[in-house]
């Protein structure tokens, strides 16, 4: 396991930028444009970019075969330019540079994002890999509790003080990456094999169920992320510190849950701790729209990062399980093509919603797809087996 908490730094840097870009970039946007859904369709233009590059990336590193591996060279070419775009974010001057910058930095990321998944189940055995999923995603949740916390007191400091941290870490995690990891050799015969994978294959009725449901649960967590810092200066008069690093109550509960609900996950089943999630968040997003209170907030987004974390540990190793072990890049990549067009989807429209009733509106709308994702849940017949080729794994 000592690799998975190594390659958990890939995470922990990815994490880290997301959650400060959606953080403070709704803000810098807010410097040029005064509509809730202008802003958030201005943070889903990235997203058009990774709905079709990060699928294609994940399908081309399954059949890439090169000395540094199948998925490192991707790694090696789009960190240092993510890197680069996150840190000259907050030297905007113009909408239009604003825009350039986070077009660049997204293109950048959407480079290496999937080869970066797809490298736990390279280098995970099967029935380890929802207990490997809790470690990276417990990484993964560490960067966003330090981009929430440490990153607002930093913003406060200087806007650009959070964003040059956020490019160095991912320069250091690149480096770290390259040491350490050793991707496994693919035989001559696993490559004429991964060449006959096609995404067309991989959407049976239960891989097409789990995306959906995948789908609405991003589309009821990408709104309330993107749009949350908004929800509490605009609604309740909290300011840009307080809102951003509420949501570090959120991120630290994920991250103390991330080990906890792999180890559910495999002993429990996925389907059944992702329902339970999946209902337990959707109760906390509806009780959010009764509450003033900052100190009862924060106690809510606690218990909501815990629910969060059933779902998201469990969803991408539940989604690899379904296929064959040649198309862990390409199931990976419809994995981020469904969460994409949710990003591209959401900050919009719950945008909108907030502008046409108000900004209770955020919770409402993502309540409802959070109801939305249970019942797709309801139509996976039964639990998925952890092994590729039928074979039910032995209880861990």
């Amino acid at each position: 396991m000592r690799k998975t908490w190594l390659l958990g730094l890939g995470f922990f840097s990815i994490s880290l930028t997301w959650a400060l870009y959606n953080a403070f970039v709704p803000l810098f946007l807010d410097d040029y444009l005064n509509k809730a859904a202008l802003i958030g369709f201005m943070m889903t233009i990235d997203n058009y970019l990774a709905l079709f590059i990060q699928p294609w990336i994940g399908y081309r590193s399954d059949k890439t075969h090169t000395r540094y591996g199948r998925r490192m060279p991707y790694l090696l070419i789009g960190m240092p330019l993510a890197a680069v775009f996150v840190t000259l974010i907050p030297w905007y001057n113009s909408l239009v540079m604003l825009v350039v910058f986070m077009v660049l930095m997204n293109l950048s990321m959407s480079l290496f994002r999937s080869p970066t998944v797809a490298l736990m189940p390279d280098i995970t055995p099967e029935s380890k890999r929802t207990k490997a999923n809790g470690i990276i995603n417990f990484m993964g949740g560490l960067g966003s509790v330090l981009a929430f916390g440490v990153g607002s007191t930093l913003y406060g400091m200087g806007s650009y003080l959070p964003f040059l941290g956020a490019g160095m870490i991912m320069l250091l995690t690149l480096v770290v990456l390259k040491l350490v990891i050793r991707e496994p050799v693919a035989s001559s015969q696993g490559a004429g094999e991964q060449s006959a994978v096609r995404i067309k294959d991989q959407l049976d009725r239960t891989t097409v169920f789990i995306l959906l449901a995948i789908f609405f649960w991003f589309v009821a967590y990408q709104g309330v992320e993107t749009l949350f810092t908004l929800y509490g200066t605009k609604y309740l008069e909290m300011s840009d510190k307080d809102a951003s690093f509420s949501l570090t109550f959120f991120s630290l509960a994920f991250l103390i849950f991330a080990l906890p609900s792999g180890w559910l996950g495999a002993k429990f089943g996925k389907k059944s701790v992702i329902t339970a999630g999946v209902l337990g968040l959707f109760i906390i997003f509806g009780s959010i729209l009764f509450v003033h209170s900052i100190l009862l907030l924060r106690i809510l987004l606690i218990v909501g990062g815990i629910f969060w974390a059933c779902i998201n540990i469990n969803s991408y190793p539940w989604v690899v399980a379904t296929g064959r072990e040649q198309s862990i890049g390409t199931r990976t990549g419809l994995y981020y093509l469904v969460s994409s067009l949710a990003a591209i989807i959401s900050p919009p429209l719950l945008g909108w919603m907030m502008d046409l009733f108000g900004y209770p509106m955020l919770f409402i709308t993502a309540s409802a797809g959070l109801l939305l994702a249970f019942l797709c849940l309801l139509a996976v017949r039964g639990e998925q087996p952890d092994t590729p080729s039928g074979i039910q794994a032995p209880s861990l």
